[in-house]
């Protein structure tokens, strides 16, 4: 059966492939990354603005209170709403707006250099209809309408929301990337060794079924992960490892995670690691997948 293109995605992937591989942005990129960095060093603030505490990632669900303001008054300005109504949510988008930009700042500092080129742009984008909207508001002090302001911060808001869709949904900046992990297996008992060939206090990675796992002894228990960072899918083996705190450190961007039980102690993952459940029979490490309640894995 034949490939259909449509026209319009394709200048849409043409527009976002050529962002993504702009060698351009990446000086005014790498300059963001450095203010970012050095403005959020307090590691608390840094996993508050992550959404570790919230178990996910805090910007999408603040981007969707901001915007969602923002378009809602650009939409009753285009069709000739009243002002007041219209004012009352720029007002709220432009309130949510520091808290929205601070933890999209957060992520944007540990992401690839392909997702800080689209990265860099989607934040021009959305300062560009803020400002928009702000001078909305302005004109309206003066008598002025402010309607063709709000419209147009509404299209632009658009666009910058469309490039926040491509990062999250195509680049994949956010979502969970051990997700499928309980889906893959296996979960039957695979052989991951001898106990006697495990080095102690070390982590190394083997092979349960179709999954790397991360594979940790200390004494006389081992526990097993998979072996793929949940932020962005990092070898999880070629991390840190303090035995004394029971942490493993991801190598690239620098997330924690408790070995006992995969759990996240800093971000910026927000997703535990999946664990598997262990045995040792006859001297042989034993491990198998944990899979949701009625939920088999393939």
């Amino acid at each position: 059966m034949p490939r259909v293109n449509y026209l319009g995605m394709t200048i849409l992937d043409a527009i976002t492939g050529g962002l993504e591989r702009a060698t351009v942005l990446d000086r005014p990129a790498a300059a963001a990354r450095k203010t970012v960095s050095t403005v959020l060093a307090d590691r608390r603030i840094k996993d508050a603005l992550h959404g570790v505490w919230l178990g996910h990632a805090l910007h999408p669900a603040l981007a969707q209170l901001t915007l969602g303001s923002l378009t809602s008054a650009a939409v009753l300005d285009l069709l000739g709403g009243r002002r007041q109504e219209s004012s009352v949510l720029i007002r709220a988008g432009l309130l949510t707006a520091p808290l929205t930009v601070a933890a999209g700042w957060a992520d944007y500092a540990e992401s690839h250099e392909e997702q800080q080129r689209v990265g860099v742009v989607h934040a021009v984008t959305n300062a560009s209809a803020l400002a928009l909207f702000a001078t909305a508001l302005v004109q309206r002090t003066r008598g002025r309408s402010g309607r063709t302001a709000s419209v147009l911060g509404g299209t632009v808001a658009g666009v910058g929301a469309w490039l926040g869709g491509h990062l999250a949904y195509h680049q994949a900046l956010g979502p969970n990337q051990a997700e499928a992990v309980p889906h893959t297996g296996p979960e039957d008992w695979q052989s991951l060794g001898p106990v006697a060939e495990l080095p102690d206090g070390t982590a190394v990675q083997r092979r349960a079924g179709a999954v790397d796992v991360l594979v940790v002894r200390r004494g006389d228990e081992v526990s097993v992960l998979s072996d793929r960072c949940p932020h962005l899918a990092a070898p999880l083996h070629e991390g840190e490892l303090d035995c004394a705190s029971g942490e493993i450190t991801c190598p690239w961007h620098g997330s924690v995670f408790r070995v006992g039980d995969g759990a996240v102690v800093h971000g910026p993952a927000t997703a535990p690691v999946p664990g598997f459940a262990t045995r040792v029979r006859d001297g042989v490490v034993e491990a198998r997948v944990l899979t949701f309640p009625g939920v088999p894995a393939s």
